[in-house]
């Protein structure tokens, strides 16, 4: 079997460790990749349309293509897959609104009776200021922004810095905000694969999002996830179930979406239950790295099947303890990337997993930063002290100019 997973960052290497990985032995390409995945795909350079990408896998006879990047699927990978006869797990470019228009996202919810924080769509800086009557003040971006389009707002002035990045500075495109109900409890993660009316969950997943302990700092894509089974009690995730999971699979089928792909839930666990705070149509990113270690079995011919409408759950099994993910950054991120830091220790790393996003080779071979969030390091343990303590114990041994890392992965939020 060949399969293309599609995108470039630490997601995608986890992807395509689990498929190459899986007792059916594929063959995996990565497009466009990195040289950091040589280990386990064979990366596919220069291609940046769907056209182009529909093209590569006609000719090398990919049997399957898997969704990595929400960018991809918003341009219609998986409709231009499904016109090519290209079995695609991931779906399509209606389907991928739940992610790409988060005030569509809010009326799916709505609509469907799953639970979710009040919101009011705005479309300038006046209104938005306007809107926001409280704090913390919840503000969201509508469209795509590389998970850095929420803001939570302390005061005014955060609320106005967000405000103009939107609307005068336009940074993430054109695009209207809403202000959202500000919720409080812990977060939760929760990937399913849907293949039509049926859907598996993997681990339940918490990312860290501020850069900094402590919750502080601006937000990022990830600086680190924890996951495990035992992360949420039975008697939670059989509410989480039978309120979000469950209606929202019946509501994608009442809607005529034909879901097939990952679908990722943010939760929050409220003193009055669970909500929704949003929707990924692909798996996340650092909870891949934390989860994909868990999956045991056939996960490459679980997707397979699952993109022939056929899932079958008896080919996955799922490790019952933890695992920790740590994310490595540049200095200046999120607000810059950086690049041509030279990364020492790799050779060094005994256990776990390291999984790349912005890195690559220079002129003498040796891998450099190129990009925000450089890379993860991923390990497992039976309990969430022991994965955590090696962890951090791989990481230490990792190091380049200006690195950025979070202290209390995994602790934070267990108190």
């Amino acid at each position: 079997m060949k399969i293309m997973v599609v995108g470039k960052g630490g997601r995608e290497h986890a992807l395509a460790r689990a498929l190459k990985e899986s007792p059916s032995h594929p063959e995996v390409f990565v497009c466009p990749g990195s040289e950091g995945m040589l280990d386990v795909a064979f990366p596919v350079a220069g291609i940046a349309e769907v056209p182009a990408l529909i093209s590569y896998m006609t000719t090398h006879e990919i049997d399957l293509c898997v969704a990595g990047e929400e960018a991809w699927l918003a341009r219609g990978l998986a409709d231009a897959c499904a016109e090519a006869g290209i079995p695609c797990f991931g779906p399509s470019k209606e389907a991928t609104q739940l992610e790409s228009s988060k005030i569509y996202a809010k009326e799916f919810l709505v609509r469907h009776e799953v639970p979710t924080g009040g919101f009011e769509v705005v479309e300038s800086v006046e209104a938005g200021k306007k809107a926001v009557t409280s704090y913390p003040a919840v503000l969201k971006y509508n469209g795509l922004a590389a998970g850095k389009g929420v803001a939570v707002c302390a005061d005014e002035d955060g609320v106005d810095d967000f405000l103009d990045m939107v609307f005068t500075e336009k940074r993430f495109g054109e695009d209207a905000v809403f202000v959202e109900e500000f919720l409080d409890g812990k977060e939760v993660s929760v990937i399913c694969a849907v293949s039509g009316d049926d859907y598996v969950y993997f681990t339940p997943a918490r990312d860290y999002k501020r850069l900094k302990e402590n919750d502080e700092g601006p937000n990022t894509g990830g600086m680190g996830a924890v996951a495990s089974r035992q992360l949420l009690d039975p008697e939670m995730f059989a509410v989480i179930e039978d309120t979000i999971l469950k209606p929202t699979v019946e509501g994608l089928k009442k809607d005529e979406l034909d879901y097939c792909g990952f679908l990722y839930f943010g939760i929050i666990l409220t003193k009055e239950g669970p909500k929704v705070l949003e929707f990924n149509c692909r798996f996340g990113d650092p909870e891949a790295q934390a989860v994909l270690p868990l999956v045991q079995g056939d996960f490459a011919e679980f997707l397979f099947q699952a993109a022939d409408r056929k899932l079958n759950p008896g080919l996955l099994q799922f490790n019952e303890g933890w695992s920790v993910t740590l994310v490595m950054a540049t200095g200046e991120y999120p607000a810059k990337s950086g690049s041509g830091d030279v990364i020492y220790g790799l050779d060094q790393i005994e256990s776990g997993r390291v999984y790349h996003a912005g890195t690559m080779k220079n002129d003498l071979e040796a891998f450099v930063t190129n990009g925000g969030r450089v890379l993860a390091v991923s390990h497992t343990g039976d309990s969430r002290e022991e994965a955590r303590n090696a962890a951090y114990a791989e990481l230490k041994k990792i190091s380049f100019n200006g690195a950025q890392i979070r202290r209390d992965i995994a602790t934070m939020h267990f108190e």
